[in-house]
């Protein structure tokens, strides 16, 4: 068992950022404790019961927020080991190399580097993941015929993290999007990546302990020392990983900030601001014949005239489907509508503004809270608008009646940018190895990080991004001599302090 006193890095979260940190930094000979606020899940087939999973939200978090209007909700949030990854679509598609530069007049922040730096770690964990393509099904193939009759939409095979074997376990292929697979037939955080290093003597991984609080250095507030967790264990290391997700990796910092009176840098202004959500919305499109395919979100759309914006099928079988038709339409109906229809999902790429803010619970707040409002990205909802009218007259041309449900704010599957990545400290919270500007002693490693948010899911960014960010981490601590260091944590982080400071000078 790893003692809390030799730790060179703790990671918070487990999910596509804090795994793949993880992974990365316990195959480089680290020190790593990983800290997940949730449990591990049951592999009895309960994640893939739709009553218990759907129905009873049994596996969704509870946790409260509210809104810019005070109004308050529940996201859509799971805290579990492998966070998120256990029960996203996985659709691991790459940004493209457009996409990671700036466009101010729809609101797009640049990234501190260019597509080709973060390709070989595309690379890589698309290997690691054993992303495939899998062939377009008969139904599917029928509605992209049609619809490339009257359309200029263009289809390409979507790449996903499932296991070929999937298609033999009809529970698993029918209900693999929004839902955990018990038999591992999915690619996420913890089989994928996590298991590579179980049991690795340089590794410990803490679950159900939340963290309440990042530690500083005493004497020295600019250098973060370690984590408190909820019942007030405090535990040390050389670094710091956040990576509990774009809606709770600014809270702890912003919490931090505070505390050790450092509002004045630059990061207390970025910390949380640039909010981003995919704009999302779900179509349902029905035809006089059963749908019978298996998988279905095996293709993604695109067409010119919205080229901030994605098509993809829902993975959702008829009976998940009727889910979707509201509850006035009485069940059997439902259930009948939803054999005879195909869902998709239809997203475009969020603006960033520094005013869409997730902000921390405080003793004029209850709860922690999202300020955000699509408008303040005009053109990205005007492109949004202009998406679903165009999807929606198209397959009702091709002889498909539709309808459409805009997804609400608390669908934070694909929240991102609240703690964005750049070279200005006046205009990002972290720079381009994921280090927070101002800070030592801590780095960012989920989705908080994203400038842009692209117009396709933004998992593998994510996953390939903190490969990155864990890899240009282990070799500072290996030339400040971390893999040799046997004193106290503390000690450890006073030492390195004044190593950034001898190479600064």
């Amino acid at each position: 068992m790893l003692a809390t006193n030799e730790l060179d890095v703790i990671v918070i979260g487990s999910g596509a950022g804090g795994s793949a940190a993880t992974y990365r930094l316990v195959r480089a000979g680290l020190r790593v404790l990983l800290v997940e606020k949730g449990m591990p899940l049951p592999n009895d087939g309960s994640t893939l019961d739709v009553q218990r999973v759907i129905h009873d939200g049994e596996f969704k978090s509870a946790e409260r927020w509210s809104d810019a209007q005070g109004r308050v909700f529940t996201p859509e949030e799971h805290f579990n080991l492998g966070g998120k990854t256990k029960w996203y679509g996985a659709a691991l598609a790459r940004f493209g190399a457009a996409e990671f530069s700036p466009d101010s007049e729809r609101g797009y922040l640049g990234w501190p580097f260019g597509y080709d730096e973060l390709a070989p770690y595309y690379d890589e964990i698309e290997a690691l993941l054993a992303v495939r393509r899998f062939d377009c099904e008969p139904d599917l193939e029928a509605i992209l015929r049609r619809l490339g009759r009257v359309s200029g939409w263009r289809a390409e095979s979507l790449p996903l993290g499932l296991d070929e074997r999937i298609l033999a376990h009809r529970d698993e292929a029918a209900h693999f999007d929004g839902f955990a697979s018990a038999r591992g037939l999915k690619a996420d955080g913890q089989g994928a990546l996590l298991a590579r290093v179980e049991g690795a003597p340089n590794l410990r991984v803490l679950t159900g302990r939340a963290v309440a609080a990042l530690l500083g250095t005493p004497g020295m507030p600019e250098r973060i020392a370690g984590v408190r967790l909820e019942d007030g264990t405090e535990l040390c290391a050389r670094e710091v990983v956040l990576a509990a997700g774009a809606m709770h990796s600014p809270r702890l910092l912003q919490g931090y900030l505070a505390r050790a009176r450092l509002e004045h840098l630059p990061v207390a202004k970025i910390a949380g601001g640039n909010f981003k959500l995919h704009l999302l919305t779900a179509v349902l499109a029905f035809s006089h014949r059963k749908q019978s395919d298996l998988l279905r979100k095996t293709m993604l759309l695109s067409h010119d005239s919205v080229p901030h914006s994605s098509v993809q099928p829902l993975g959702f079988d008829g009976e998940l489907i009727a889910t979707l038709i509201p509850r006035f339409v009485p069940r059997p109906l439902a259930r009948a509508l939803g054999a005879h229809a195909y869902g998709f999902f239809l997203q475009t790429e969020d603006g960033s503004s520094l005013t869409n803010r997730v902000r921390a619970a405080d003793v004029h707040h209850e709860y922690p809270r999202v300020d955000y409002d699509a408008r303040r990205a005009r053109p990205a909802l005007i492109e949004h608008e202009r998406l679903v009218r165009l999807f929606g007259r198209d397959l009702w041309r091709a002889g498909y009646p539709n309808a459409a449900q805009r997804i609400g704010i608390a669908g934070t599957a694909h929240a991102c940018g609240t703690l964005v990545t750049g070279i200005d400290p006046r205009t990002s919270a972290v720079d381009s190895t994921g280090r927070v500007h101002g800070l030592q002693g801590l780095t960012v490693a989920d989705g908080s990080v994203l400038p842009r948010s692209s117009r396709v899911n933004p998992a593998l960014t994510i996953y390939a991004w903190s490969l990155r960010a864990a890899e240009r981490l282990a070799r500072r601590l290996r030339a400040a001599g971390a893999e040799t260091s046997t004193g106290g944590a503390i000690e450890r982080a006073a030492a390195a302090a004044r190593h950034d400071a001898a190479l600064v000078s």
